[in-house]
């Protein structure tokens, strides 16, 4: 073989390894695209479907706190709690629902959902402490999980700025605050529709609700039929 013929083959041969690398790296960043893709559309439907859960659960325990139903003072009663700690917690229940759902304020985000997850937590303890089952302590231990999830997934907008992803901090974000508060009349509008509707819910399937939890209450033993 002569010269001109093997810096010929040596050539088609750097020709098709180029070829072949090129074809990797462009199949690997379309897998990468569609990746992303999928998990920018997955994740908002993930973060407002567990907000939507831990906000409905908290505004329909605040109206079981405040009232207070049958419900809420045997649990009181069966773990050793007094009576007014429903009230305490009818409201800053109310007051989480608020600052979960609203727009922006994410300095009172951060301490609603350390809320939330500490309600929860706690009740997953009294019940274990007082040896209750998973049939007691495993809905709370669901909505705890929803609460992290939720402060998981939230978007920048209701992230502090020292919380944010490198990707997702404007380039004017400032140490102490958190950008200029939302100001739309439309982004207030449907948080407080959406409150609205909810609390309209709670109070309509009320004694629905009463007459499900006093069965669950006899069930457990708690209070006589």
């Amino acid at each position: 073989m002569n010269m001109p013929d093997r810096f010929d083959e040596e050539a088609e041969t750097q020709t098709q390894t180029t070829k072949t690398f090129e074809h990797a790296t462009d199949e690997k960043s379309t897998t990468v695209a569609r990746s992303g893709w999928n998990w920018s559309r997955i994740r908002p439907i993930a973060f407002w479907a567990t907000t939507f859960v831990i906000v409905f659960e908290l505004t329909a325990g605040s109206v079981w706190n405040l009232l207070p139903i049958e419900w809420v003072e045997v649990q009181l009663r069966h773990l050793g709690y007094p009576h007014y700690f429903a009230y305490i917690l009818g409201v800053w229940q109310a007051g989480a629902a608020v600052a979960i759902i609203a727009p922006r304020l994410p300095l009172i985000k951060e301490w609603a959902y350390a809320g939330a997850f500490f309600l929860w937590s706690s009740a997953v303890a009294s019940h274990l402490i007082v040896g209750d089952g998973l049939q007691t302590w495993g809905v709370p231990l669901v909505f705890g999980t929803c609460a992290i999830a939720s402060w998981v997934l939230r978007p920048a907008d209701r992230r502090l700025p020292e919380t944010r992803l490198r990707r997702d901090r404007p380039a004017n974000a400032g140490q102490n605050g958190a950008g200029s508060p939302e100001t739309r009349p439309r982004a207030w509008a449907v948080p407080i529709g959406l409150l609205v509707v909810l609390y309209a819910v709670s109070f309509l399937t009320l004694p629905a609700a009463e007459a499900m939890t006093h069965k669950w209450a006899v069930e457990n033993g708690w209070i006589d039929e």
